[in-house]
């Protein structure tokens, strides 16, 4: 028989074990969307809000084209409620990796009016780079998540109307800023052709070293054809985007005798205390570098 002080003992023991033992995690009961890539997700974030949990695939910072989902992405699609895709041929992986789950799916450039990939008979996937086309993403998702959270649907359609009005003024300020520019010197230049939404919008000729996904496929002519237009046009600034070298784009400039004028961000937000860290900053700084480089050289 164990005594009164061992007694004692074990049951101090098993209060200090008891106070010393986590409790269990709060179960998240709202409904769980898993989207392809950072911009998509940040998109349902905002406009869904407190009523749904949205998570990326894909980290912020990696490139979207050529991902290889893991196990890991597979068991958190698997357990979705709903899977986004940007479509348009972006995530070529994703029909692949999705066809065995039974999780609904919604493609948020159902309704884009596509442009085509320069010389191809392919859909250029960017159109969430035009403020124009992503109110046409916020219809989707709008429609997507009411139908998903239904007792929030007034709380989501609101967000959704100030996304809507915040998107309508980036597009507005970009117009404004390029308003007086010659039309001579109406050309956005980039690494990547991955503007023609938004130079369609704003009224510029895209020139670019590559098409969409195809940095392998820099040639010397090409090079060569982009340093011609940026010197007879009297181009007065290029740019680059973040996921690829600018080294070429640099050398274009210093040899056309113009300006490389910065950094822009198209297939992800960066990480919470980067430059970017939501699509709308995304959006912004693209529209303001844009600006301030061709505007300021007018």
């Amino acid at each position: 028989m164990p005594n009164i002080r061992s007694i004692g003992a074990i049951v101090t023991g098993a209060a200090l074990l008891a106070a010393c033992t986590p409790a269990p995690a709060e179960v998240d009961e709202r409904p769980y969307v898993v989207a392809t890539f950072t911009v998509v997700a940040d998109m349902a974030r905002e406009i869904g809000g407190d009523a749904v949990r949205v998570e990326s695939l894909i980290r912020p910072g990696a490139e979207v084209h050529g991902y290889e989902p893991t196990p890991g992405d597979l068991r958190r699609a698997d357990a979705a409620d709903l899977l986004i895709d940007n479509g348009l041929g972006l995530e070529a992986w994703f029909g692949q990796f999705t066809q065995r789950l039974d999780v609904p799916r919604v493609v948020v450039s159902r309704d884009t009016d596509p442009l085509p990939i320069v010389d191809s008979e392919h859909a250029n996937p960017h159109a969430w780079m035009s403020p124009r086309e992503a109110q046409r993403y916020v219809d989707v998702l709008e429609e997507a998540l009411i139908d998903l959270a239904p007792d929030a649907a007034d709380e989501i359609a609101a967000r959704a109307d100030d996304y809507r009005t915040e998107l309508s003024a980036i597009e507005t300020e970009l117009l404004d800023a390029l308003a007086s520019l010659p039309p001579e010197r109406r050309v956005l230049v980039t690494c990547e052709g991955a503007f023609s939404y938004l130079a369609r919008d704003a009224g510029l000729d895209e020139v670019f070293l590559w098409p969409v996904n195809a940095e392998q496929q820099t040639t010397p002519q090409g090079v060569l054809a982009v340093a011609q237009a940026v010197e007879e046009r009297g181009v007065p600034a290029v740019f680059c985007e973040s996921t690829v070298s600018d080294r070429t784009m640099r050398e274009i400039a210093e040899e056309a005798g113009t300006r490389f004028a910065g950094t822009l961000y198209v297939d992800s937000v960066s990480a919470a205390d980067g430059p970017v860290p939501t699509y709308l900053d995304l959006l912004r700084h693209d529209v303001r570098t844009i600006a301030a480089g061709l505007g300021g050289g007018a």
